[in-house]
């Protein structure tokens, strides 16, 4: 059946080990992260043998966002800036109001 003399039992007996081994639970894991390392390895190596059209076509599609390209109006900025200054401002008179309290302690 096989060349070299292995048998159909000495597979059943090399898988009996292998699921001793590693456990039925972790088997079905380590097989699909073997297959997604052969998928990434054969897009690698059609990249550099120049193929690049059909490595796209195999690679997962990349998500990408566009940024809204109209800039918020200068003067809306000018306004937020400006108030959250003025909420600094009166964070910074609070907490120097209450050092003083905390000093007499």
């Amino acid at each position: 059946m096989f060349a070299n003399g292995l048998q159909g039992w000495h597979l059943i007996i090399l898988v009996l080990l292998v699921v001793l081994l590693f456990g039925a639970k972790r088997l079905p894991d380590a097989a699909r992260s073997i297959g997604k390392s052969m998928k990434i390895f054969k897009a690698e190596t059609k990249d550099l043998a120049g193929d690049k059209s059909a490595s796209h076509e195999d690679a997962e599609p990349v998500e990408t966002k566009q940024i809204p390209a109209t800039p918020a109006p200068a003067a809306a900025t000018d306004q937020q800036v400006a108030d959250l200054q003025r909420q600094l401002d009166e964070l910074k008179k609070q907490q120097a109001a209450d050092q003083p309290q905390k000093n007499a302690s």
